[in-house]
């Protein structure tokens, strides 16, 4: 067996590797032990939350009537976006209270109809009509929408793949709610106006526009219903937000109040139209303005829904963007309240929730319901304590569906057109968040506006479309064109004002350029360090997207800041490589000023920001350091600093990195001293330590002795009984700090034998005369 270790070790050249320890596949598995029976009782804990919260559950906690006042019109009105009867829209929002409470961790999310998943309903239902005129009713469409979207989404949330959705920026999904918002009501306001018969009010939003202004002549009486009743649902919101902010002890009631005028508004306009059209029904049975008419009692057709494989094959391309749109409104809604009353979602257990709520919602004839931003925030204020308030609010659609039906007979279309309008006003975003996208990241505000353009001239699946796609391009330049820097050193006075106590930090030699001014003191002066060491910080993981790049950057400054290790004024150009930069004449001629640059010592890399590596970037490090010792002509050596990731030691181990080559072994290389708690493993080679309580004096002062221990120990070590090496001494080029590296490489570019450069002599009185223009205080 031995033999046969042996044999393979050779074959794969693992007998060749230095014989440094470094994590291994075993310590993965170790650490990442897995248990089936702990997985399993933790997944089914997860996935029924309300087993947690139920048995602390009291009576103070029973709220959600208040949403159901504000659920029953709008469910009826988005049913009408989505074109479809209003019963569907309360089939929807019953659904959708009721069963979201069993598996949601948030006490605030109201599932039920929205605008923007209406938008997409209706879209959908388009779309397959004109591929397949008459085949299928809309709402056998849309329940299969629903049942197909519901499956997808309670399959991503119970693999805990949830994380997906991370991927879409928050101005991504901001400017495709604007866009929406805006194609919405630009397509009620035919509706409003009585003009829908008219022309097309599915067209894009800019279509839309242009029609109704060109009709705009032809308004009828229905006009007078909706426009009165947007006007008083705007009248109660601007008040009530002026009172509100009048009397702020009364805030809460007038926010109540504003978000039940839905409620009063459909009210009055019944009355005002049941008032105007009753005796006025012609003798085909019309009536002068629009009504909704018959609205079924109770629950029609509860079953399960006829799956048939044309109509699912008609859907499937339509199914991508319907989901999207589903998990996407749920999720931002979701934290946005999540963050705002203290808790935090479960991204995964939410996208079960809402995949439960559609697939049973086919059964009852549902669309797609998913979280509403206006509901939720009416839940949010009302003070509810658990998610079990949907059952209360699933009561108050019951007693709509069952008492109050006959009512609905004469609600008039151009007021369910008023309460859409009003109600998607909420999801456009105000020019002080746009202003906030634009401060934080002006190519994050230039993704909103895309999104927006693209949704309101275009169409709802572009704009979702263009949404993804930006938010995924910026997320791959980001990785694939990232910048390192070139740091330099400052001193930073610690204490007093005229304290002698200094402390180097480094910080990117661009710190003086105007652009850095708002971030470092522009008249600070950055100084390099000792000259042939240069100090390279990437500003994230290396891995293959950016690896040549960061790699590059590094070898272009070297070879532009430093002067080449080889003579080459005598070489001709015959002799020369046919990438060499010398003059055609072949005679090199240098000036003074390339003379006085130095030749490359030693390059330090800090990985502070580098969480990750992989086989390309060490590749690549391997190929920079050969071009570099090229151009040097002359062994430099790699120091590495701030490398926590065992996996990324292990890397650059095996690349070579972190072990001296032979000379360089017999160098008093420096290493870093600093108290650790005691060593687990006296006989460890690759850790030294030492005992200090052995340093005691019997005769020393307790106190003192404890003191002078403590002066050697880190400020972040919690004993003070042991010193030894951080890291590893079989990788000396490895350290734990920048500082520390900075020196060892300035050390051995210049042994105490040579001359330090006049940058590294400077006496503490020099530092003292520069004053503050060259020292800031800390």
């Amino acid at each position: 067996m031995e033999r046969i270790k042996h044999t393979a070790r050779r074959v794969i050249g693992a007998d060749k590797v230095p014989q440094v320890s470094t994590v291994s596949s075993q310590d993965f598995f170790r650490e990442h032990r897995f248990s089936p029976t702990a997985f399993v009782i933790d997944y089914l804990r997860r996935l029924f939350p309300i087993l947690g919260w139920i048995r602390r559950y009291n009576i103070t906690w029973l709220m959600g009537l208040t949403v159901g006042v504000i659920l029953v019109p709008q469910s009826m009105s988005y049913a009408k976006i989505a074109t479809l009867a209003p019963q569907y829209g309360l089939y929807s929002s019953f659904i959708g209270v009721f069963i979201y409470c069993f598996f949601a961790t948030s006490k605030d999310v109201s599932i039920g109809p929205v605008a923007v998943m209406s938008l997409e309903v209706a879209t959908v239902i388009g779309h397959v009509n004109a591929k397949h005129p008459n085949k299928w009713a809309a709402p056998e469409i849309a329940t299969t929408l629903a049942l197909f979207c519901g499956f997808i989404t309670l399959a991503i949330g119970l693999l805990r793949i949830g994380w997906v959705v991370e991927f879409i920026s928050a101005p991504a999904v901001a400017g495709f709610m604007t866009g929406s918002a805006i194609t919405i009501a630009t397509q009620q306001v035919p509706g409003l106006l009585g003009l829908s018969a008219r022309f097309n009010t599915r067209a894009a939003a800019y279509f839309e526009i242009i029609h109704t202004l060109k009709n705009l002549h032809l308004a009828t009486k229905d006009a007078a219903f909706g426009v009165m009743g947007l006007f008083a649902l705007y009248f109660i919101s601007l008040s009530t937000k002026y009172l509100g902010r009048r009397y702020p002890n009364r805030a809460r009631m007038f926010f109540f109040i504003s978000n039940a005028r839905y409620g009063f508004v459909i009210i009055i306009l019944t009355l005002a139209s049941y008032l105007y059209c009753h005796p006025r029904k012609d003798k085909k049975g019309n009536y002068p303005i629009s009504i909704l008419k018959t609205v079924p009692k109770g629950f029609q057709n509860v079953g399960a829904p006829p799956i048939d494989k044309s109509l699912l094959a008609a859907l499937a391309p339509e199914l991508p963007v319907a989901t999207i749109i589903m998990l996407l409104e749920h999720i931002a809604i979701g934290k946005s309240f999540g963050r705002i009353n203290g808790y935090k979602i479960d991204p995964n257990q939410e996208l079960v929730a809402i995949g439960v709520t559609n697939t049973i919602g086919s059964l009852f004839n549902a669309y797609p319901a998913t979280g509403s931003f206006s509901r939720t925030a009416v839940k949010s204020k009302s003070g509810v304590r658990s998610p079990l308030a949907g059952l209360f609010t699933g009561a108050t659609v019951i007693i709509a569906l069952y008492a109050l039906t006959s009512a609905f007979f004469w609600i008039p279309s151009a007021g369910l057109s008023a309460i859409i309008i009003a109600a998607v006003g909420d999801l456009v975003a105000s020019p002080r968040v746009v202003y906030n996208f634009w401060r934080v990241n002006p190519l994050e505000c230039i993704i909103w506006w895309a999104a927006v353009l693209v949704t309101v001239f275009s169409s709802v699946e572009n704009g979702i479309y263009t949404a993804i796609a930006a938010s995924g391009a910026l997320l791959i330049i980001r990785i694939a064109r990232p910048s390192g820097h070139i740091l330099g050193r400052v001193l930073i006075r610690q204490g007093a004002e005229r304290s002698k106590a200094f402390r180097e930090v480094f910080v990117p030699i661009e710190a003086n350029r105007p652009v850095y001014g708002k971030v470092i003191n522009p008249h600070i002066k950055v100084e390099l360090p000792a000259p042939g060491v240069v100090i390279f910080r990437p500003e994230v993981s290396v891995l293959y997207p950016n690896s040549s790049l960061l790699t590059g950057a590094l070898v272009d400054y070297i070879k532009t800041n430093t002067r080449r290790g080889k003579d080459m004024t005598g070489v001709k150009l015959a002799d020369r490589p046919w990438n060499d930069p010398a003059p055609r004449s072949g005679h090199l001629n240098l000036t003074d000023e390339e003379r006085a640059k130095p030749v490359l010592h030693a390059v330090v890399l800090d990985f502070t920001a580098v969480s990750s590596i992989d086989t390309t970037a060490v590749q690549a490090l391997i190929d920079s350091r050969g071009d570099i010792e090229r151009w040097a002509d002359r062994e430099v050596t790699f120091h590495f600093c701030h490398i926590l990731s065992p996996w990324i030691r292990r890397g650059l181990v095996a690349g070579g990195f972190g072990i001296p080559a032979d000379e360089r072994r017999r160098a008093n290389v420096p290493i870093e001293i600093a108290p650790i708690a005691g060593p687990i493993n006296d006989d460890d080679p690759e850790f030294s330590y030492h005992d200090l309580r052995g340093e005691r004096d019997d005769s020393e002062d307790v106190e003192a002795a404890e003191q002078r221990i403590q002066v050697n120990a880190s400020a972040a070590s919690s004993a003070t009984d042991f010193e030894g090496s951080l890291v590893s001494t079989a990788t000396p080029y490895f350290h734990f700090d920048l500082s520390s590296a900075v020196s060892a490489a300035e050390a051995e570019s210049y042994p105490p034998k040579s001359s330090p450069p006049a940058s590294l002599s400077r006496s503490e009185d020099s530092i003292e005369k520069g004053g503050a223009e060259t020292v800031p205080h800390l």
